[in-house]
């Protein structure tokens, strides 16, 4: 059995977590390892710390995953993602079908059968338990995170052009539920920059009060237990590879994965007119072909500063690649 240690994310606001479209009107639900780690890191330098010339601050995390809690004295419920390949039995009943595919996060007990081999729903008795997005025994709230559409206006600084109205989706975490994500190596230089990091808020649109949060490093550690003699692997965090060759060793006929481009705009004024450079990485929850008996960290951080003439950005714009990975059962 291993334990992970768990960082808790307690919003005191609500947030607009923006997605690829840049989309004000539909904001995510969770926050990825690469989101957070770029957020870290920039901290870290506005507080004068030296950071590795590599961008590696020492440790691996995964993406940001939600938990549930009632009150602040109750012990949490944690999900994890569902991997994205597994085995399920045949229905009798579409309407069933229907509700199993909905099913995008398992609570610890659940993902442990899960990555163990255990054919879930086998068992038709377990669909009772299925509430919304959340596989879980415990009693929940299905929407203990959910969002909020409200209408907007950019005014324009010339008197003589009109106010432009859009749409802005902002997510609320119920009760004392909110986001965690776990931690694998030296936590010091993350911890550091998550002292910074609650003041300023994650997300867009910071200025007006959205992304704020308190965090703590939970005293209930998550305790997994991981199959052995397997040969497949789980990430639980976004995942850059090396190289071509190290992919290339990743990948066989069983494995299951989703990728998405990351970039977006540089936020260090008086660049903010500028794009990052942009790559490729694997999404949590992706399969790949690897034999270890208990979790590793694979990948790369990597440097998206873009080529501007003159060189005016003197800093590295680091995206972070490296991901947890654990051993799976399929």
């Amino acid at each position: 059995m291993i334990e992970f240690d768990v960082y808790e994310l307690h919003f005191t606001t609500p947030a607009h977590l923006g997605d690829n479209r840049n989309d004000y009107g539909i904001s995510l639900k969770t926050i990825q390892s690469d989101t957070i780690y770029a957020a870290i890191t920039s901290c870290l330098a506005k507080i004068g710390t030296e950071i590795p010339a590599d961008g590696d601050l020492g440790c691996a995390i995964s993406s940001l995953f939600p938990f549930y809690k009632k009150e602040i004295d109750d012990s949490p419920v944690y999900f994890l993602p569902k991997p994205l390949k597994q085995t399920l039995p045949k229905l009798s009943k579409v309407e069933k079908a229907k509700m199993i595919k909905k099913v995008s996060w398992l609570d610890v007990g659940y993902f442990e059968k899960s990555i163990n081999g255990t054919i879930l729903f086998e068992d038709e008795k377990e669909i009772d338990d299925i509430n919304g997005e959340y596989l879980t025994k415990e009693n929940i709230d299905k929407d203990f995170i959910c969002s909020k559409v409200s209408a907007r206006v950019t005014v324009s600084r010339n008197y003589q052009e009109d106010a432009v109205p859009f749409y802005m989706d902002r997510v609320y975490f119920k009760d004392s539920s909110g986001l965690y994500f776990i931690a694998k190596g030296d936590t010091m230089l993350l911890e550091r920059g998550l002292d910074l990091l609650q003041l300023e808020g994650i997300g867009t649109d910071r200025n007006i009060g959205n992304g704020y949060f308190t965090y703590k490093k939970s005293e209930k550690a998550i305790k997994l237990n991981f199959p052995e003699n397997t040969e497949m692997v789980m990430s639980l965090s976004m995942f850059i590879p090396e190289s071509k060759e190290q992919l290339n060793g990743l990948l066989s006929k069983d494995v299951a994965y989703d990728f998405v481009r990351r970039g977006g705009w540089i936020t260090t004024f008086p660049h903010n007119q500028y794009r990052k450079n942009f790559i490729y990485a694997f999404l949590p929850a992706s399969i790949f072909s690897l034999a270890i008996s208990e979790p590793c960290i694979k990948g790369i951080i990597t440097d998206l500063k873009p080529d501007i003439e003159f060189d005016e950005i003197k800093h590295p714009i680091w995206r972070s690649g490296k991901s947890i990975f654990i051993p799976i059962k399929i």
